[in-house]
């Protein structure tokens, strides 16, 4: 799914060299970038801090553990609707850009230099 959210974004995926790096230690200094982009595409929040919380999802997603979950017994309950997790996100990112949270497709497919 990594390539398809890359390709939503316009971006080529970074391949995994093995390496553990926090998203915490990769977002240290980007609040000035998105300060950049965030005043270039006439975004309504500049503030990255206000949008994301690395260590956040560090510790939702960094655990040194596997983790099995089973809807079994919640579709046994009556839960039996769900949507595929790709469609989620999608969904997602189309709401976040037409609330201008985040750049457009067209700022996206423009490369700054």
């Amino acid at each position: 799914m990594t390539a398809q959210i890359a390709q939503w974004f316009g971006i080529e995926p970074a391949p995994f060299d093995g390496s553990v790096l926090t998203l915490e230690e990769q977002m240290a200094d980007d609040a000035a970038i998105w300060r950049t982009i965030a005043a270039r595409e006439g975004l309504v929040e500049a503030d990255l801090g206000r949008l994301a919380s690395p260590w956040h999802t560090d510790a939702d997603l960094g655990r040194p553990i596997e983790c099995l979950t089973d809807m079994a017994k919640s579709r046994r309950l009556g839960f039996g609707d769900f949507e595929p997790t790709q469609d989620a996100f999608f969904r997602l990112f189309d709401t976040l850009e037409a609330d201008r949270i985040i750049p457009g497709k067209e700022a996206r497919s423009v490369r700054p230099s």
